[in-house]
């Protein structure tokens, strides 16, 4: 009984630990941002150059490339083509599982 009661209290004391931590991690800052003083706007300095000072200057980016549009009727041919192998695998694998089929590479073009 006497070690239940040590136990108890031990925990009731850690629990009070960690609920005054979370309070005090939880607490607004409002109060403490009244009382901090105005600091006066200073300019950024640039970072350092290791060898020289002066800024980069970043290369011109070349203008936006639409890709070429692909029918729609092409990419649904590919993807049926991909079904019916993979269909395929399947079935053959059903019909005489061995551990080398399971654990061979596919053929779909779709892997890389």
């Amino acid at each position: 009984m006497e070690m239940f009661l040590m136990g108890l209290c031990v925990c009731v004391f850690g629990m009070g630990v960690a609920v005054l931590a979370f309070g005090a991690a939880t607490r607004s800052e409002s109060s403490d941002s009244a009382v901090q003083p105005e600091l006066p706007l200073v300019k950024a300095v640039a970072p350092a150059r290791f060898f020289s000072n002066r800024v980069a200057v970043p290369p011109t980016v070349p203008p936006v490339v639409r890709p070429r549009q692909v029918p729609i009727e092409v990419l649904l041919l590919q993807i049926e083509n991909h079904v019916r192998m993979e269909q395929a695998a399947a079935e053959s694998f059903i019909a005489f599982p061995t551990h080398a089929q399971l654990h061979s590479k596919t053929t779909s073009p779709f892997v890389n």
